[in-house]
C-alpha cells in the first residue's frame, strides 16, 4: 500500500487503487509490556520472552507473575487451559515450584539445547518439536492423563497439511476421512 486516500480509496505502489471497506494491518505480534516493571527480571529481547520456567514462570518473580500463552507458533488454546490450570495449582499450594535457582538452571538447560541445536533465542517460544511432550507434562502436572495419541496425530496432520497446501488443505480431506474421524470420535467418548 503506498497510501489511503481522503475518499477511503486505496493506492498501491504501482499506481493502481481500490475501494476498500476495511483494511487489516498484519504486523506480526510484537512483545512488549510496558505496564510491567520487573528491574529486568523479565525482558522481551530477540521476540523471547524471558527467562520463563516452563514457558510459563519468571524465575525471579515466581509464583507472583505467571504468563499464559506465551508459546509462539502452537494451537494455543488448550496450552493456555492447561498453563492456566497448573498455574492455580501452584498458587493454591497443590503444587511446589521448584526453587528460583533451580528453574533458571531448567531455562539455562532450555537456551544450551537451543544453542547446541542451531536455533537462536527467538525461537524459545516456540515448542516444537516438543509441542507434544510439554502438553503430556503440564496434563501430568494437573493430574489429567494426556492427550490421546489419535488426537495428537490428527492435529500433526493438519499441520501437515496446512505446510503443504496453505491455500486449500480443508477443502482436501473427503467425507469418508471425517466420518472416520467422527466415529473414532464417538468411541473414544462413550468408552469414558
Amino acid at each position: 500500500i503506498k497510501c489511503v486516500n481522503d475518499d477511503g480509496s486505496i493506492t498501491f505502489q504501482d499506481g493502481s487503487s481500490i475501494f476498500a471497506d476495511t483494511i487489516i494491518h498484519c504486523t506480526g505480534y510484537k512483545y512488549y509490556f510496558p505496564f510491567l516493571e520487573t528491574n529486568g527480571m523479565v525482558t522481551v529481547e530477540d521476540q523471547c520472552v524471558g527467562p520463563l520456567y516452563k514457558h510459563i514462570f519468571p524465575p525471579a518473580l515466581a509464583p507472583s507473575l505467571s504468563f499464559i500463552g506465551i508459546p509462539t507458533k502452537e494451537p494455543i488454546f488448550l496450552i493456555a487451559e492447561l498453563q492456566s490450570m497448573y498455574i492455580a495449582r501452584v498458587l493454591s499450594g497443590k503444587i511446589i515450584l521448584p526453587t528460583k535457582e533451580e528453574m533458571m538452571d531448567s531455562v539455562q538447560n532450555m537456551y544450551q539445547e537451543m544453542e547446541k541445536n542451531g536455533l537462536p533465542k527467538s525461537c524459545a517460544l516456540s515448542l516444537r518439536p516438543l509441542q507434544v511432550d510439554y502438553k503430556h507434562w503440564l496434563a501430568a502436572q494437573n493430574g489429567l492423563p494426556p492427550l490421546e495419541e489419535w488426537r495428537e496425530n490428527i492435529l500433526a496432520e493438519c499441520f501437515k497439511k496446512l505446510i503443504e497446501l496453505p491455500d486449500k488443505y480443508r477443502d482436501l480431506w473427503d467425507d469418508a476421512y471425517w466420518d472416520a474421524i467422527t466415529q473414532t470420535t464417538s468411541i473414544s467418548q462413550n468408552q469414558t
